[in-house]
């Protein structure tokens, strides 16, 4: 059966790869009110596909904002295991456009490099698993596991609405395991299981210094500058040496036994290899850690965006009448993001000036989450990498944010899988979002290879 399935993946490369040009055309862009109907449009492009291939009970379930899509095919028998699969049809803004070689949502292939806003996040890593089911079921006309597709549209806003969902939701979505394809692997021919991913608290601070704008040569001096404060304010976050400066921030974070930092510290992830990635000309961070570690099990807190005044072309002398940031701090095992949040916004209020009047708004808060390595649907994964890749994987924690790890962990009690297959350059949230072709075709052969091996350690 394996084989059988192989062979028609391997046969049908352009016919995967023409189908994930047509999802990656749809502008799915979640924190656009604007994209309202394309988030629609989405949703119901994967529920038609998953009914085409053979998957049952196909379901677009509302929830408070973006739908979620569900589907399954549960005849492999109850002593076969139960694979949830989790991915995310929502994409991240194009801005700056300018910067785009190619147009974000008009997917075009350059080498063996597909370009495309979603190419790797998620869409990309999403339809592997589409691809894989197919293969089985358009030439077995069954699966060794039972699956459940679970695609949710709020990933790239912090999936408000999931924890809801799931608690709603557990019979419906129990699962011997849960596979996510949302990671990177180290390079095109090295796989990467990761072990544990950061929480996040994302917020958003206004100061408001009058009621209006104002002409800077009648007012400057006199009315603050609600710009001038709360640049002064951010930069009062952190110190000079990349602590965050939030009284309580790292009461929660547990130190790393000698034993961890040595095993992080395991030469896959070096100085040289992230100036390479990022092209900065040179790197910085928290003192008294390494770059693996302050990537991966620091906590931190960055500014995303400032608000406020005149940017266009040219000069206006006005003094802005409202200025506003958004910060994000990603959080580490013990850090409570609700806790975390509080600690924020108690912080703000304590120091802005009293010529401001402040507000502070939580956009999201998820825990961390770090997986249990020893289980077997992870040992399946290794051994299902090998296959595809010709090598065993490595183990590393990453530092981006998967908010539904941890409610899958938590909630259905359901142990979880990273098994990934972007690239570390592939530019995710950024201009010129790509995903290496050959990793999105032995994608689809490794999870061919783990249903399989799922299996047989199961029975």
């Amino acid at each position: 059966m394996r084989l059988d399935a192989l062979a028609y993946a391997q046969n049908h490369q352009s016919e995967a790869l023409t189908d994930l040009q047509a999802l990656l055309r749809i502008p799915s862009i979640s924190t656009l009110p604007e994209s309202q109907g394309d988030m629609q449009r989405a949703a119901q492009w994967l529920a038609d596909k998953l009914g085409s291939i053979g998957l049952q009970n196909v379901k677009i379930l509302p929830t408070a904002s973006h739908p979620i899509v569900y589907a399954d095919w549960l005849q492999a028998g109850p002593t076969a295991p139960t694979v949830l699969i989790y991915g995310h049809y929502d994409v991240q803004p194009v801005d700056p456009l300018a910067e785009w070689l190619t147009p974000p949502f008009e997917p075009t292939v350059k080498g063996d490099d597909l370009f495309g806003r979603g190419a790797t996040d998620d869409k990309g890593q999403l339809y592997i698993h589409i691809a894989a089911v197919e293969a089985y079921l358009k030439t077995a006309g069954q699966l060794p596991v039972n699956v459940k597709f679970i695609l949710e549209g709020e990933e790239e806003i912090g999936s408000p609405n999931i924890a809801d969902f799931i608690q709603t939701q557990l019979d419906l979505l129990k699962a011997d395991v849960a596979l996510i394809s949302d990671t990177h692997i180290l390079n095109p021919h090295t796989p990467l299981i990761i072990t544990g991913v950061r929480g996040l608290a994302y917020m958003e601070v206004t100061l408001r210094g009058s009621q209006h704008d104002l002409h800077s040569g009648a007012y400057g001096g006199v009315v603050e500058n609600p710009l001038n404060a709360l640049v002064r304010l951010l930069a009062s976050l952190k110190d000079e040496q990349g602590r965050v400066t939030i009284p309580g921030f790292y009461d929660d974070v547990q130190e790393l036994s000698p034993a961890e930092r040595a095993a992080l510290n395991n030469g896959l992830v070096t100085d040289e290899s992230v100036l390479a990635e990022t092209g900065a000309p040179a790197l910085w961070g928290e003192a008294g850690y390494t770059t693996v570690e302050r990537k991966s099990v620091r906590p931190t807190l960055d500014i995303h965006g400032i608000k406020g005044g005149f940017i266009g072309a040219g000069q206006k002398t006005v003094i802005p009448a409202v200025a506003c940031a958004k910060v994000s701090m990603r959080l580490v095992p013990n850090q409570s993001a609700e806790h975390i949040a509080q600690l924020f916004i108690d912080h703000i209020h304590r120091i802005a000036p009293s010529t401001m009047e402040v507000s502070v708004e939580k956009l999201n808060c998820s825990d961390s989450a770090v997986v249990d390595i020893s289980s077997s649907a992870v040992e399946a994964a290794a051994e299902a990498y090998e296959q595809g890749f010709g090598r065993r994987p490595f183990y590393l924690r990453e530092g981006g944010s998967i908010p539904v790890v941890g409610l899958f962990s938590h909630l259905l009690q359901t142990p979880v899988v990273l098994m990934g297959f972007g690239l570390p350059d592939d530019r995710l949230h950024a201009p010129n979002e790509k995903f290496h072709l050959p990793n999105f075709y032995r994608g689809i052969e490794t999870v061919i290879h783990y249903f399989d091996i799922l299996s047989s350690k199961r029975r």
